[in-house]
């Protein structure tokens, strides 16, 4: 059984040396196979996966690659596991660890700094100038769970304990995997100001982490709250999170539609969450003078970018990566306060057996999907959709 120096275990947790893992081959190509179970290393902690959610960036790297980096190069045949918005279970304690008990409910950050750049130093360890950089000399580099070092997909992982967060046991295994999602959404409206309330703000584009998004901006007082897309059912969801008012961009301009439900001036904020080529440029013209922008999304093109018109009008316009500052901390504690229900955003769960499905489901948003989750245990008790 699993045995390791320095490493603390507690008999009612059970660990084996080797893991269930599905492995990234070829692009695309997924094998459910063993390989040794992680170690705990100093500060780090090992945690038994009880559920992931899986995010488009997951899509992304499992099918081409980027933004994953391991070893210094594309995660293919590298005996890669992907998977980074998970939560589980404490199981073992890694050298000087007495900040988490083994039992302790977790939801995890995906970003751990290196510490000791300008950056890290800053508090901006999604920002660090080491990322990447986790071959050769591990403890000192970087590491982002799912991206630089193998993630959740997984029964096990180790994380080290700066992006670990506690759950309540109110809280389900399904809901704590969104904590990341509101934790960027959070961590967005962090950059622009964090004080919102009485302010208005727009999100276009009505993904998981733009619905995250208007929750969280309601949450803290914004007034009106905005929602633009071109999907009626998730614009739908929008209102039951919170938004005053939601925008067809299908049907109508969304940049008169949103100066209007702002009595023509123009909103304070926009988060950017749809990665459309002109999404920028519109954000510019739904701002009002010194307004600010936030980009949470990855364009998928070079864009042009109205730079005169940001000039002219003194537009602040931030771009975020992740969840930085601790951005996951404040949207756990709204959604155990129950400020928000994240729940309506996931819709359906299955088995960790059947990952192929389940990233099929959040691929091609079969049966309108948004968040899928994948859960460890067995089918009949988590092949199903959420109520």
């Amino acid at each position: 059984m699993y045995h390791h120096h320095n490493v603390k275990t507690a008999p009612g947790f059970s660990v084996p040396e080797m893991m269930k893992a599905w492995i990234l081959g070829d692009p695309g190509e997924l094998t459910f196979a063993k390989k040794p179970t992680p170690v705990p290393g100093r500060a780090e902690v090992l945690v038994r996966i009880d559920a992931v959610a899986i995010c488009a960036t997951d899509l992304e790297i499992i099918d081409h690659g980027p933004p994953a980096m391991i070893q210094g190069g594309p995660p293919f045949n590298k005996r890669f596991t992907p998977g980074h918005e998970y939560m589980g279970t404490v199981v073992a304690l890694g050298a000087g660890v007495d900040e988490y008990t083994i039992g302790d409910r977790v939801t995890v950050e995906i970003h751990a700094g290196c510490g000791q750049c300008k950056r890290c130093r800053e508090g901006m360890y999604t920002a660090c100038h080491n990322y990447g950089l986790n071959y050769g000399e591990v403890n000192k580099g970087h590491r982002a769970n799912g991206f630089t070092t193998d993630g959740g997909f997984s029964e096990y992982a180790v994380n080290h304990i700066n992006t670990l967060i506690r759950l309540a046991d109110s809280m389900s295994d399904e809901e704590a995997t969104l904590v990341v999602t509101a934790g960027t959404a959070m961590y967005g409206l962090t950059e622009l100001g964090g004080l919102v309330a009485g302010d208005s703000v727009a999100v276009t584009g009505p993904g998981p982490i733009g619905l995250m998004a208007v929750a969280v901006a309601k949450a803290l007082g914004a007034s009106p709250v905005i929602l633009t897309g071109t999907r009626d059912n998730r614009l739908k969801m929008g209102l039951e999170l919170g938004a005053d008012h939601v925008v067809n961009a299908r049907q109508e301009d969304a940049v008169d539609a949103v100066r209007r439900a702002n009595g023509g001036r123009g909103v304070d904020y926009v988060v950017e969450c749809s990665g459309a080529a002109q999404a920028v440029n519109e954000a510019v013209r739904m701002v009002n003078r010194g307004g600010k922008i936030c980009l949470a999304a990855f364009a998928h093109e070079p864009t042009v970018v109205d730079v005169a018109s940001i000039v002219r009008n003194n537009i602040y316009l931030y771009g975020i990566r992740g969840e930085g500052k601790s951005a996951t901390h404040r949207a756990e504690a709204f959604m155990r306060q129950k400020r928000f229900d994240a729940t309506k955003i996931h819709t359906h769960t299955f088995p960790l057996t059947d990952l192929p499905t389940a990233l099929r489901y959040a691929r091609e948003r079969i049966d309108d999907a948004i968040k899928v989750v994948v859960k460890a245990g067995s089918a009949e008790r988590t092949r199903k959709a959420a109520a």
